[in-house]
């Protein structure tokens, strides 16, 4: 198995190379990895152990970050190297002050994990949810280094629960992990079930990392004078789909006002969605405080700022429902918001919790957005129950990063510094 694993990368790497001449983000994954040996040689400049974090990307990334910034801030004896498969994650977070360096991982072969191994040296690593890298895990194995992976979640489809030669051979990657932190109880029964038992329910570090945003949040002027004393629905990372219904809502009624942050902020797009509306909008960029009084749609034509415009909604709309699957839910729970979002949410935990919870609701179409969004908006005990059932859920769900680092530095627990 080993064998064909090297020579599917083999191949992936020839076919990344030629996507790189006209594919721009295959370009930053081939370009980025260059001389990877000379940037991590100069972490031997520095002083103090490392920590290595990987991330396959930008989601990850975030999920991870709790774990990370608590190692940051409570042993800062040590550099945290963090290292990210996906340039989407990499190219927005390269300068994140937290790391000593970041990286681009080389890809997996047994020369480039033994080499990246040797100049790192990690006195630990943490990989973040769904990283199983054959060689740098047994490298990790080999070396005696601990290696835990967090915010882990299994589902019995996935190739480590298949009864045949390749099932085995992936289950053989779990074993070399010190310690698997995962979400739930689902995924603690089917590693139990093929004979994995180094796992411990720890949760989803992602409620940590929304109240964290929430807790930081900063105003934004503009946003907090088109929103005030008005019923606000704030729609987040809206797709085409997503966007026809809202304006069918939205052309339809006078006393709601909406903030739709839009997944894609093309100029292309923005005016696509300033096409379908027939009530006064303006886009952030453009606005003022005078005249952003009169509209009733502020469109956000900037990225990054969205966990923080929830604050100023009565009811959040998430995108993405009507194709693979929705986004970030825990992003508007945390600020007391209801959420809506389209059908395909079933591969989200949080959104099926939230549902049974009264706290999300899920739409097919336009009657039933209509009949959700009136129902919450004019209703205020019953809006009020669904904020306070979101925000619940979010609080009662965090802890998982105090969960992990009491086990990753268990002297910490004694000395009362993680609690």
């Amino acid at each position: 198995m080993n064998i064909l694993y090297d020579l599917f990368l083999f191949v992936y790497r020839i076919m990344v190379r030629m996507a790189s001449l006209f594919n721009e983000k295959a370009r930053l994954f081939v370009e980025g990895r260059k001389d990877w040996k000379g940037r991590l040689a100069k972490l031997k400049e520095g002083e103090g152990a490392c920590i290595w974090v990987h991330c396959a990307s930008l989601g990850e990334f975030e999920q991870g970050r709790p774990v990370i910034e608590s190692i940051a801030d409570s042993h800062p004896e040590y550099r945290i190297v963090l290292t990210f498969f996906s340039p989407s994650g990499y190219e927005i977070r390269k300068n994140y002050d937290k790391a000593a360096i970041v990286a681009y991982l080389p890809l997996d072969s047994r020369s480039n994990a033994e080499e990246f191994l040797d100049l790192i040296n990690p006195r630990m690593a943490v990989f973040v949810k769904y990283e199983f890298w054959r060689h740098y895990v047994s490298g990790l194995k080999q070396r005696n280094i601990p290696l835990y992976l967090v915010s882990a979640i299994f589902r019995k489809e996935q190739p480590f629960f298949r009864n045949d030669l390749f099932g085995r051979w992936y289950r053989g990657i779990l074993n070399d992990f010190t310690r698997l932190f995962v979400q739930d109880q689902d995924s603690i029964d089917l590693l139990h079930g093929i004979g994995i038992k180094n796992c411990t329910i720890s949760g989803d570090t992602r409620f940590d990392r929304v109240l964290a945003i929430a807790n930081s949040s900063q105003p934004i002027p503009l946003v907090d004078k088109f929103a005030s004393g008005n019923k606000v629905v704030v729609a987040g990372s809206t797709w085409r789909p997503d966007e026809e219904l809202l304006a069918r809502f939205i052309n339809d009624n006078q006393d709601v006002k909406f903030i739709i942050a839009p997944h894609e902020v093309s100029e292309t797009n923005i005016n696509r969605l300033f096409q379908l509306l027939k009530k006064p909008a303006v886009r952030f960029s453009h606005a003022n405080e005078i005249q952003i009084i009169d509209c009733q749609v502020l469109i956000i034509d900037s990225v990054g700022m969205l966990s923080s415009i929830y604050k100023y909604g009565q009811v959040a709309y998430i995108g993405g429902g009507f194709g693979v699957g929705i986004h970030n839910t825990l992003e508007a729970a945390t600020f007391g918001l209801p959420v809506i979002f389209g059908p395909n949410y079933n591969r989200f935990r949080e959104a099926r919790d939230m549902i049974s919870l009264q706290a999300a609701f899920s739409i097919n179409d336009h009657k039933s957005l209509d009949k959700v969004l009136l129902e919450l908006l004019n209703n205020p005990p019953y809006l009020l129950k669904s904020s306070e059932a979101a925000r619940n859920y979010v609080q009662v769900k965090a802890g998982a990063t105090r969960i992990i680092l009491n086990y990753l530095f268990p002297d910490d627990k004694h000395r009362g510094g993680i609690s």
